[in-house]
Order: structure tokens, then sequence, then C-alpha cells
């Protein structure tokens, strides 16, 4: 059975990966494990490169290098989205949630893209008889619609992989099946400390240790 993964990598990244220690992922293992597949022809990653700051001017780097651990898989491709940010009014709050009767301009960033390349390339292998069976990692109801036409309209097996405490109930609804992943199976799917590409050793970054 051909099977294609699509990644939504920031949907991951916080929904169980930001406040562990456990970020140098070897994703592929990952898939393998929870679905209990022994090959992942293709991995689809989805996200956007992030931009330093004051607090940790070091995030893009640490980025780059596990981008470069992702890439020695062979079997992954990063699909690139952007950020956006713009200034927002918005109503204030008291840190239980009453409203202070103000409204306060904020800096809102929203990342952009990487749902609708996700969908997009979803669609366009499913119509291409590219894969059997598609793993879709994310917890975005969003993505409902596209889910659906694969798995009804096309009739191929569409397994979402649930990165978050609580599915989402319309892509619960809308896919063939739907496994939750587990921090033990994260813990069991890490890098070892040191891997290496042809251009040599990439080295887990010190502050993910």
């Amino acid at each position: 059975m051909s099977v294609c993964a699509y990644i939504d990598g920031f949907n991951l990244y916080y929904g169980c990966l930001k406040n562990s220690n456990q970020k140098w992922l070897n994703i592929d293992h990952l898939l393998k494990l929870v679905t209990k597949n022994n090959t992942i022809d293709k991995i689809y990653y989805f996200t956007a490169r992030v931009s330093g700051t004051p607090s940790e001017p070091g995030k893009p780097q640490r980025q780059n290098i596990y981008f470069r651990a992702l890439m020695s898989l062979g079997n992954v491709e990063i699909v690139y989205g952007h950020f956006l940010s713009h200034p927002v009014t918005m109503p204030e709050t008291t840190p239980s949630k009453q409203l202070t009767g103000r409204r306060v301009c904020v800096l809102k960033i929203e990342e952009k893209g990487s749902d609708v390349n996700l969908a997009s390339y979803l669609l366009r292998d499913t119509f291409n008889d590219q894969f059997n069976q598609a793993l879709v990692l994310t917890n975005d109801s969003d993505l409902a619609t596209p889910v659906k036409m694969v798995r009804d309209d096309i009739g191929k097996r569409v397994t979402i992989l649930n990165p978050h405490k609580y599915p989402a109930r319309k892509l619960q609804q809308c896919a063939t099946d739907m496994k939750q992943i587990r921090m033990g199976a994260i813990r069991a799917s890490q890098f070892s400390p040191v891997i290496s590409d042809s251009k040599g050793n990439i080295r887990k970054p010190a502050q993910w240790n």
C-alpha cells in the first residue's frame, strides 16, 4: 500500500511539542510507530520560517537545524507558508477574562498558507493517484472538507493523526479513521543527538536537551 503523509507543522508543535524537551522529532519514525506502516513513501511538512525575538534570538537557527535533520530522512519535502503581522484593536480583558471596557491596539501575528498548501497537495496527490492511504497530521477542522472529498468522492483512505488532547469533531467525522499521538510515541521517535547528511554532522540544539 502506497502511503503519503501531510504534516501540519505548527499544529504538531503547539499540540504536543512546545512545552516539552522532545522537539528533536524523527517524523518518519513517529508515523510508522503510530500507524504501524512499514514504509511512508512521501512526507510533506507544512510550516513557515520563524524570526528571532529579543528573548529567543536563536529560534531561526534551531529551526534550520531541525529542517536539515528532517531532510536527511530522504522522503521529506518541506513546503513553506509565511507569517503575516498587522496591528488590530481588540477588547482588553483581565487575567480572569473579564472585559475591562477598554480597547487596546496589539500586533497580531498569523501563520498563513500552511492549511491551504496542505489541502492543495492532498487533493493534487489524490487526483494523480499517488497513494492508497493518506496520513494527515493535524487537528485543524478547516481541513475537514478536503479530507471528506478524498474519502467520499475519490474513495481513498484518510487517517487523521491528532496531536492535541481533544480531537476536532468535524475532522473525526470526515476521516476514514483517527489516531491519537501520545507522548510515549513522541519520546520513542527522537533523532539521535548527532546525525549526518551529505554535508556532515547535524547536532541537536543544546536548548532542546
